[in-house]
């Protein structure tokens, strides 16, 4: 089954066909860092990073870029309340992305594009946009003038007047039309700036993307990502400008959205104070158990973060990796091949869900197989799958040994209760071996008797 992907430009899931199969480009809007990222910023990281992982499968060469604002006013605003430098807030809050996303399994890009680094990129394709009539100055500022691209309006398939009604844009004197919007806007001496033909000032948002993408990927790229908000302007303002400042039909082939993320069946928003910072998450579970959790719907769709996902998703790779556990002594095989069902099932527009299903039944069958020959392949064959959607790496013993990461001394009386009832049942003393089980369940200890010996983990 060829790759297909719902494309938001058609609207419609279209077999994904590159501009050159030998160089596959895909870009992703990263944060702009002024805080700390929240769990809402880590879905479309997750999800693209298995998309990156998923074309490599397909493809021998795959040059993926998630870039890094770093000029912005949320920055600049950040600044001047705290009384730190642009840099530092810029710097301190873009290494804090990239450990948090590290944490959650997330793959570094090919290239990591600074807003900051490519200025003079931005001020070219300005300069561009202005020369071809597409662009204006005005009262320190520049702006794209939207209705000179006939196509505008097209990604987020909504009329001018209708995108203007329900848009919140700013009405300016020195606006030629209302939808115009900024690609070069003045600095004074508080606010970062650059020299430019139209004085010093500093770009705009959209036009940093646009600059980004032409120079380290091509002036018509392959897939654009990013979350269903940024549709309208954003994107469709890289669109317009892009396409007007290269001469260029498209300025990416596929346009690829995520959905939102939900708290417990509310959307995640500022004015209900339900956000929650992807360090906050980590903090009460491990980045293995809120990936699952981020990948458990279908992108498109919203993902519900509540209390009783996360504990589905921790139980479900608790019983996993019990399963690698048993057959951590059984190498895995030089020939391990991707399931076809979950090839499949990612190949029809990242369908998450279906491979997890898959990804459980194959669990299930390697714990019930006996022969150590099909043990082995079908471990290898589970291990290279999950490799894919980034679950599962790990080492089942560091796995639970985190999950035990408790005061010694609560380890230390554990072991000693472990001890007495195994003594206990030596002796065939049944009384005493479940009253020490008794005592055990009541500290929320949770055990497994094998073969190997007895097993414990926290609830």
């Amino acid at each position: 089954m060829a790759l297909q992907l719902h494309n938001s430009l058609t609207g419609q899931k279209e077999v994904f066909k590159p501009i050159n199969p030998d160089r596959v480009t895909m870009y992703l809007c990263g944060p702009t860092v002024y805080n700390y990222a929240h769990i809402g910023n880590a879905r479309p990281a997750v999800v693209f990073d298995v998309l990156n992982r998923l074309l490599r499968v397909h493809y021998p060469n795959v040059v993926f870029a998630r870039n890094i604002t770093d000029i912005d006013d949320k920055i600049n605003n950040s600044a001047i309340e705290t009384g730190r430098t642009i840099k530092d807030i810029s710097t301190e809050y873009a290494i804090a992305y990239n450990e948090d996303l590290k944490a959650l399994g997330v793959l570094m890009p090919d290239i990591e594009p600074y807003a900051t680094d490519h200025v003079e990129e931005m001020i070219q394709m300005i300069e561009s946009l202005i020369e071809k009539g597409h662009a204006y100055e005005a009262d320190g500022h520049v702006l794209f003038q939207v209705e000179t691209y006939d196509h505008y309006g097209e990604l987020s398939k909504r009329s001018l007047d209708d995108m203007l009604a329900g848009a919140r844009v700013e009405v300016a004197t020195y606006k030629r039309h209302p939808g115009d919007f900024v690609l070069w806007k003045p600095s004074d001496e508080t606010l970062p700036g650059w020299e430019s033909p139209w004085g010093r000032g500093r770009p705009g948002w959209h036009i940093e993307c646009s600059a980004m993408a032409a120079k380290h990927l091509a002036k018509t790229i392959d897939i654009h990502c990013g979350g269903k908000d940024l549709i309208f302007p954003h994107h469709e303002n890289e669109v317009a400008q892009s396409c007007c400042a290269n001469d260029t039909r498209n300025f990416a082939n596929y346009w690829v959205h995520n959905g939102f993320i939900t708290m417990s069946d509310q959307k995640m928003s500022k004015s209900l104070g339900n956000i929650q910072l992807i360090r906050e998450v980590l903090a009460e579970v491990t980045g293995e158990v809120a990936r699952w959790v981020l990948l458990s719907a279908h992108y498109r769709q919203s993902v519900n973060w509540s209390a009783e996902t996360v504990e589905q998703a921790e139980k479900t790779i608790d019983r996993i990796y019990n399963t690698l556990r048993d057959v951590q002594d059984i190498p895995t095989t030089a020939h391990a091949m991707i399931d076809p069902e979950i090839l499949a099932a990612l190949d029809d527009d990242l369908n998450t869900p279906k491979a997890f299903a898959r990804i459980n039944q194959m669990a299930k069958t390697l714990a019930n197989t006996a022969s150590m020959e099909k043990k082995q392949q079908l471990k290898s064959d589970l291990l290279k799958s999950c490799s894919i959607l980034g679950v599962l790496q790990s080492d089942p013993e560091a796995w639970f040994a985190q999950k035990q990461d408790v005061d010694q001394d609560i380890k230390d009386t554990v072991e000693q209760l472990i001890a007495e009832r195994k003594q206990a049942r030596s002796e065939k003393n049944w009384v005493r071996s479940d009253e020490i089980r008794d005592a055990l369940d009541a500290m929320g200890v949770v055990l497994e008797d094998s073969a190997e010996g007895t097993r414990w983990s926290l609830k």
